[in-house]
């Protein structure tokens, strides 16, 4: 029995969709579970604008199942699919794969030295991975099982029985082809999927028209495996069809009703799913969503199928920022599977919480992503101290528990950036690492890293994966005894304040009182003095005093923090580099 109270998250979006949607299922089948849907093709790497498409009904079904409702969320893998090109810059995939366009995904060879049965598993492999680590609970189905078993056979008999209601509809919609000269060429597969179908730009999501009429359903080839074929005639009360390949002349006549080597065309088989699956909430990308596009083609078509159309907002783009340095062998497109090797779950189940589906947002693999954890440690603790403002403790809430429990965490999470410095500086050596970090609260040390991690580890990946190695941080071997002896009488104070307070200020809060208060006190105000106590002047002091150990540990005018980097080389070493 459901609890029928709503959840006391009631400010954010996720509610807001969660109220609409179990409306929606009550009244259309009632006593049944709640059914959401995504839609994912593994046509190449499933990249993380793609990943809004499942976290947008993941958030909204994990909410109506926090109210006690069964949900059921779907993933249909769409991997009946035809292989449309090979994608630039995967491993292990060469121009000899242009042999297999135009078969289903499942029939195509995995990249090279994969572990996968086919190209279709090998890219679900790396996406279902990411799922579970995000802690996404959901029901996944093959369309190439669906199909190839015959369980769409009524559907697909039921489509070509009402072919001409189907194509009145998408008549509605379909542009005459423009004429003249063409400006540019298409890629061969695209060119040779329209000349086969016989109807433009929209033949793909179509259908096939010509001489016979038009047909919602595409055969996959006998001979070849391609879908290069053109239905030439159909009986209804026998449900004899007879196609022709254009890829290798091959023809045959087979019975519809025995038949499962083809599908219904994309803009009929996204309606008969719903219809299929009673599927109440389903969300749909930019592409999908504009006037005659498929989703809305598709509140068209489902009736025939005796179904409605779900509850369907639009999802805007998700942005990278530092995509540039992504590794060229992921063809520059960052996968959930890249951005959880930098960032916890947590973070990354924020960013798609935290915003409605129709704002866009960025991820960071840039310096932003310091920047970003600073923001969510804030929020954190404003959510453990109760100041946080609703809609912001909802969404914290949706990124570190579902329904099922609260997700893994680091123990002791201390600052991404801090990490991030003491990864950099240490080069991989764990023990330094562990002492650093201990230093930071001597009251409170790491006993093991464990106790930083896996966020340590997240913060590492990203220092050896997305910072360029002119921006790593190499401490001096020796000291810069040029630089040393240039110090005028305010620079050698300067120094000498620091090294007298080193001991004394050994933490990262001692440190960091220590390395802004020595400009203070060189001014004649107090260490302890407030910036509304200080002249303008002191901040510009302070930034030449930076300058300057910078200079002297690591030979550059910027690096870590100065608190952090000094843990990092530790005090013997610091008092060597200073010239004691």
């Amino acid at each position: 029995m459901p609890i029928v109270a709503q959840s006391t998250e009631t400010t954010d979006w996720v509610s807001r969709f969660a109220d609409e949607v179990i409306e929606a299922s009550e009244r259309r089948a009632p006593g049944k579970p709640v059914v959401v849907a995504s839609g994912l093709s593994p046509s190449g790497p499933i990249h993380l604008g793609n990943l809004r498409e499942v976290m947008t009904p993941h958030l909204v079904a994990d909410e109506i199942r926090r109210r006690g409702y069964q949900v059921r969320h779907l993933i249909s893998w769409d991997d009946y699919d035809r292989y449309r090109k090979v994608p630039d810059g995967v491993p292990g995939v060469d121009k000899t794969w242009s042999e297999h366009i135009g078969k289903p995904l499942t029939s195509v060879p995995a990249p090279k030295g994969s572990a996968h049965p086919n190209w279709a598993e090998h890219f679900k492999a790396a996406m279902a991975a990411s799922l579970t680590e995000l802690g996404v609970e959901y029901d996944g189905i093959s369309q190439t099982a669906q199909y190839t078993s015959g369980v769409y056979r009524e559907q697909i008999l039921h489509a070509m029985k009402h072919r001409a209601d189907i194509d009145a509809v998408l008549a509605q919609y379909r542009t005459k082809p423009k004429t003249g000269p063409k400006q540019s060429q298409k890629p061969l597969d695209e060119a040779e999927l329209e000349a086969a179908e016989g109807s433009g730009a929209a033949a793909e999501d179509d259908g096939s028209s010509g001489s016979a009429g038009y047909f919602p359903y595409k055969p996959y080839c006998g001979n070849c495996e391609k879908d290069l074929t053109t239905v030439t005639s159909y009986d209804d009360d026998t449900t004899e069809l007879t196609y022709t390949c254009s890829a290798c002349g091959f023809s045959e006549t087979v019975r519809l009703a025995e038949f499962n080597r083809g599908k219904l065309v994309w803009k009929v088989d996204w309606p008969m799913r719903w219809a299929y699956e009673g599927v109440v909430f389903e969300p749909s990308g930019v592409d999908h969503s504009s006037p005659g596009s498929s989703f809305q083609v598709g509140g068209q078509i489902v009736g025939i199928f005796g179904g409605e159309q779900p509850i369907g907002p639009m999802y805007a783009f998700v942005g990278i920022s530092g995509m540039a340095k992504m590794s060229s062998s992921r063809g520059g497109v960052p996968t959930p599977a890249d951005a959880l090797q930098i960032m916890e779950p947590q973070l990354l189940r924020w960013l798609y919480a935290r915003r409605r589906p129709n704002q866009s947002f960025k991820i960071a693999f840039d310096q932003e992503i310091q920047r970003l954890y600073d923001e969510w440690d804030k929020l954190d603790a404003k959510v453990a101290d109760g100041t946080a403002l609703p809609a912001d403790a909802a969404a914290h809430s949706r990124a570190v528990r579902t329904a099922a429990g609260e997700l893994p965490r680091t123990p002791r999470p201390l600052p991404y950036r801090t990490l991030a410095s003491v990864a950099d500086i240490t080069a991989g050596h764990a023990d330094q690492a562990l002492r650093i970090l201990s230093d930071l609260d001597p009251d409170q040390p790491l006993d093991s890293l464990d106790e930083a991690r896996p966020r340590y580890d997240k913060a590492e990946a990203w220092i050896n994966t997305h910072v360029p190695a002119d921006q790593r941080t190499i401490v001096r071997e020796e000291p810069d005894t040029e630089l040393l002896k240039s110090l005028d009488d305010r620079g050698r104070e300067s120094v000498r304040l620091l090294l007298d307070g080193l001991a004394d200020h050994w933490s990262l809060d001692g440190l960091t009182h220590l390395v802004y208060g020595v400009p203070k006190v060189q001014a004649g105000f107090s260490a302890d003095a407030t910036p509304k106590e200080l002249p303008a002047e002191i901040k510009t002091a302070q930034r030449a005093f930076f300058a300057l150990l910078y200079h002297l540990l690591v030979g550059r005018d910027t690096g870590p923090r100065l608190p952090t980097l000094l843990l990092a080389v530790g005090q013997e070493r610091v008092r060597r580099l200073l010239g004691e």
